[in-house]
């Protein structure tokens, strides 16, 4: 069997969703537009540049809904999938997950963005394996605006990746193939690490990088 992983944010869709679902938070009215929107394009510029302070980050980002009751996050989750999530996938990028389930692969989504934003999200693609950075929550489930465990945020996607296989009895030897698909330089560690890495709309360090090492680069938009 062949591993087949994909990034979520600038890769499977074109836009980051972490930062979307912030949009979508100020569009509910449940954080002040011009403070949350520069903080959060602030963040959003870190994270392109390499940078980003991801603990700040997700204590920001969850602030303005993580004391929401349950029935109203269900709510927004819902519509931010149909309203914001549905019309932005594009046919080739779901073709392409598509394509590598119809062949028999181990296809999972290892993203940094935190899996309250990313588990709805891999569900409506038809990816059931997320690595996500995981949010700490309370003994009643709440989300307390911190990260349980390693942030599946550069070279801690691999971490990630490795105890997610060893909890499964693998390592990366168990598959015949393993392939990474990402467009972001921050992925960088993880493609290193898979025998295929394929730069999808990859940012400019990134496509450098492609060019220099004959890596394939592809369009998924």
């Amino acid at each position: 069997m062949n591993l087949t992983l994909f990034d979520l944010d600038g890769t499977l869709l074109p836009r980051d969703s972490d930062h979307a679902f912030g949009e979508f938070v100020v569009a509910l009215g449940w954080a002040d537009r011009d403070d949350f929107r520069r903080r959060n394009d602030a963040f959003y510029d870190d994270y392109v540049a390499g940078r980003l302070d991801i603990d700040a980050y997700v204590d920001f980002a969850t602030a303005p809904w993580r004391n929401r009751p349950a029935e109203d996050l269900a709510r927004a989750t819902a519509r931010f999938l149909d309203e914001v999530v549905r019309p932005m996938l594009h046919p080739s990028a779901v073709g392409l997950v598509q394509q590598h389930q119809r062949e028999g692969d181990l296809v999972a989504i290892v993203t940094a963005t935190n899996d309250f934003v990313t588990r709805p999200i891999a569900g409506l693609m038809g990816v059931d394996q997320l690595i996500a950075t995981d949010l700490a929550r309370d003994e009643t489930g709440r989300v307390i605006g911190t990260i349980q465990g390693m942030p599946a945020f550069r070279e801690g996607k691999i971490t990630r990746l490795e105890n997610w296989m060893v909890e499964r009895g693998w390592n990366l030897e168990s598959f015949a193939d393993s392939t990474f698909y990402s467009d972001s330089l921050n992925d960088l560690p993880l493609l290193r690490k898979v025998r295929h890495p394929v730069a999808a709309n990859p940012d400019a360090t990134l496509r450098a990088h492609a060019e220099q090492h004959g890596w394939p680069i592809i369009n998924l938009r």
